[in-house]
């Protein structure tokens, strides 16, 4: 079997091969040390702060990573404004003060942060090592020359997010990605000095490439060699060995390649990402001195112009999402579970793909996004050299886009599941008609990306026209609609011969659990595009039928992503919610209303439309619930796949029998309100393949809560989220519920509380937080200790309730 050509081949990811849980110098070749415990922390500026003697004793104690801006109060007088999430932003120093054995002088130390928002500058015993002004990108810092060596070092971070507005979404303020201090030998392989590439791959063998990059910090007559080898994900040695010599010469980075093969790959794909590891190893004369471990998704993939994306030889779409960087009540402080959960939420609707909106995303996303099988698209900016907002990173861009970018592409190049890189988002340059400097940047970026990396590269275009200066800059592989949906069916007429994707679709607007009639016409909200709605209660009915100007329904849409084979794939706006850009609303909203699901986790109705669509799982979901005034006349909507028809008894009663027709993607009853039982029966050639029912639920009576995970990690940093029901006696969840739930928790910690609503200003830091419409969210963390974890909820007037966790 041939392969295809070298332009889209796969690669692989990179992570340290040791990592220590403490600050570890033993004499392995290499450490990868978490430097995320025990840093003090100032909430405003301080003078001299970056000296070692300055007094911090005052100071509050913290593990990173750490978000300050979601500890704070919701106000529409905040500079972030309430489209950038309506809460503080300012200036905060980070200090933390540390030992470096007497063992180690000889040593290479690097400190590596993986993201600082923004503007930051670091210090080492009050050395100034460097300021990066993108709050997004991932840069490291050699600490060797100005270390003391068996005594006390002080690392000070100055983060400077006064300065506001500066994005379009909520931002966070902080060290709020992880930190981690690195220790080599003099001569290693240099910071993201692996590539890993399948030049060629077919099902009988697969061509593996390695470039790396030697650095030899000072050694003369190193007599520097490196082997390379090849394992199975059991751990079996399949291919490597040899020797590639690297020179001798002091103070240089030299470049080595070398080629492999394995035979009867094992292809990684969205339903089987199967990972390799490549084991690097770097030799002075006999002794090996550092050993890196890339991990290896082996696969091929193509994106033609008229037949669309296959991955591995098969024809398949792109079924993915845009999500902004925010965990919701967590913020923006990374954490490995809550990416992880927000991917097992999406995986479960059949969604394998995700789009970094739109900036390079924390590293741990990607290696999730690998080992779970997902198509990435990853972004790099929302702006070239045009402001969006006053404070924006227009004002960094000649100086820094460049070295940002390669930055990004050194870190993120190696990953499997990073299938295109965008260079912007919507830029403000693509539309002008008289100034077309749009194109000589679009060329110039397409020129860094090409000259690291052959993965196809697009901009996501919100004026997708052969008048764009993006487009017109034929720097282009793959031509991104932003919206636009109607004009898909003509793409083949706009743009003879090219690849599309849609790097932004939909915009549909809901509030979770809230339902206007009647449901079949569609609402365009906000009226205009420069003026959001004003409405008491700021709530969007969940219908699927309320849409902003630019946008579409999550329905219209896949109706036409669906009918074409060289439409290849799509990224919904968004796949969760997020802090700012309350879209219809301004405040008091302060979250987003366009997620699938919603800024807790709890899925929007519509997520079971693209579950019934993406899935070949049974799927039946029947809505609203069913508590309504006394004659009331109800719009039902049943989602449903691997089926005919659906039946709907009220009572024990049909009330008739629904089959999609045409291009229908579900089925309406309306009927006048009656309390009882709602039972919806789906069928396929007569038989039953699935039951529904919604009952009316009585008064409030129980709460009932359900850890997503009883057993979690006993290392400061795992989470089990757990989901809290209003109930009636028989367990009917009780739909307008608004009880206060308080949660005292022992054992361990309450990170966070949410409950969905764009509309609160409660604290996600408070220890209660109300249900919306039923549902509210605790977000527990575990101790570093093992023990048991007990979470209580009580709310007035019923029994308090337990549920026990495991830390292990």
């Amino acid at each position: 079997m041939s392969s295809l050509p070298v332009i889209f081949k796969s690669i692989a990811f990179v992570v340290a091969v040791a990592f220590c849980s403490t600050i570890c110098f033993a004499q392995q070749t290499r450490t990868v040390a978490d430097f995320d415990k025990g840093w003090r922390f100032h909430l405003g500026d301080v003078s001299h702060a970056e000296q070692p003697a300055a007094a911090d004793k005052s100071w509050r104690i913290l593990n990173l990573p750490h978000d300050w801006s979601i500890e704070g109060t919701f106000s529409k007088d905040n500079p972030a404004t309430p489209e950038g999430g309506a809460l503080p932003g300012g200036i905060g120093w980070y200090r933390k003060t540390f030992t470096v054995p007497a063992a180690s002088k000889g040593k290479q130390i690097y400190i590596d942060f993986d993201g600082v928002y923004q503007h930051s500058d670091v210090w080492i015993n009050g050395q100034h090592l460097g300021f990066r002004s993108n709050g997004y990108i991932s840069f490291r810092y050699d600490l060797t020359p100005y270390l003391n060596f068996g005594g006390s070092n002080t690392i000070a971070v100055k983060v400077n997010n006064a300065e506001q507005p500066n994005s379009r979404w909520y931002s966070g303020s902080g060290i709020y990605r992880n930190v981690w201090l690195v220790t080599t030998a003099k001569i290693a392989i240099d910071h993201w000095g692996t590539y890993v590439t399948t030049p060629q791959v077919s099902k009988e063998q697969a061509e593996i490439a390695v470039e790396l990059k030697v650095k030899n910090a000072g050694m003369a007559n190193a007599n520097i060699s490196t082997h390379v080898y090849v394992y199975d994900a059991a751990g079996k040695l399949i291919a490597g060995g040899g020797s590639i010599p690297a020179g001798n010469t002091a103070d240089t980075l030299t470049a080595l390649k070398t080629k492999l093969i394995v035979k009867n790959p094992r292809l990684w794909s969205v339903d089987d990402p199967y990972l390799y590891r490549v084991v690097s190893k770097v030799f002075s004369g006999n002794k090996e001195v550092d050993a890196y471990t890339a991990n290896l998704g082996i696969r091929y993939f193509n994106f033609d112009a008229d037949k669309g994306f296959s991955l591995n030889g098969k024809a398949m779409k792109i079924l993915g999402v845009c999500n902004h960087h925010d965990l919701g009540s967590l913020g923006s402080a990374i954490n490995t579970r809550a990416l992880e959960r927000q991917l097992q939420i999406l995986k479960a609707m059949g969604c394998n793909g995700i789009r970094t909106s739109h900036n390079p995303p924390a590293p741990e996303l990607l290696d999730l996004c690998d080992r779970m099988g997902f198509i990435v698209m990853d972004e790099a900016f929302d702006m070239w050299k045009l402001e969006k907002t006053k404070y924006d990173y227009h004002l960094f861009w000649d100086e820094w886009h460049k070295r940002d970018l390669q930055d990004q592409l050194l870190r993120d190049r190696n990953h499997p599941s990073v299938f295109i890189w965008s260079i912007g988002n919507e830029i403000g340059e693509q539309y002008s008609k008289t100034d077309t400097s749009g194109r000589n940047i679009a060329r110039e970026l397409a020129g860094i990306v090409r000259a690291m990396d052959n993965r196809p590269i697009t901009s996501a275009n919100n004026d997708p026209s052969r008048t764009s200066n993006i487009i017109a800059s034929g720097a282009l592989d793959l031509i991104g609609y932003n919206y636009h949906e109607f004009d898909y069916a003509k793409f083949h007429e706009r743009f003879p011969g090219k690849k599309f994707i849609a790097t932004e679709t939909t915009s549909g607007l809901e509030t979770r659990g809230y339902y206007e009639f009647p449901s079949d016409s569609i609402r365009v909200w906000p009226r205009t595009w420069d003026k959001p709605n004003v409405r008491e209660g700021n709530r969007v009915s969940a219908f699927d039928n309320v849409r902003p100007p630019w946008g579409s329904t999550h329905e219209a849409t896949w109706k036409v992503m669906k009918k074409h084979d060289y439409l290849s794939g799509m990224y919904i706006w968004t796949g969760f919610d997020y802090l700012g850009e309350p879209t219809p609303y301004s405040w008091p909203s302060r979250s987003s209303y366009f997620g699938i699901v919603d800024l807790a986790g709890f899925p929007k109705d519509v997520y079971y439309m693209y579950q019934s669509e993406w899935t070949d799982k049974p799927v039946l979901h029947l809505f609203p619930h069913w508590n309504w005034a006394p004659g009331q006349m109800v719009d039902l909507w049943a989602y449903y796949n691997n089926a005919d028809e659906v039946e709907l008894y009220l009572n024990g009663k049909s009330v008739g029998i629904k089959k999609k027709t045409g291009d229908d993607l579900h089925v309406m009853w309306r009927l006048p309100f009656e309390p009882g039982t709602l039972k919806a029966v789906s069928r396929k050639n007569g038989k039953v393949v699935l039951i529904k029912e919604i009952k009316t639920a009585g008064a409030t009576a129980k709460i009932e809560l359900t850890a997503d995970r009883k057993t979690i990690t006993a290392d400061g940093k795992d989470l089990s989220f757990i989901t809290v029901k209003v109930l009636d006696k028989d367990g009917t969840l009780v739909p307008n519920a608004d009880n206060r739930i308080k949660f005292t928790v022992t054992g361990g910690s309450l990170a966070a509380v949410d409950n969905g609503d764009p509309v609160s200003h409660d604290s996600f830091r408070a220890d209660n937080m109300k249900a919306f419409h039923g549902l509210a969210l605790a977000v527990i963390r575990g101790r570093e200790t093992p023990g048991r974890v007990t979470v209580t909820a009580t709310t007035a007037g019923l029994k308090p309730v337990v549920v026990e966790l495991n830390a292990k």
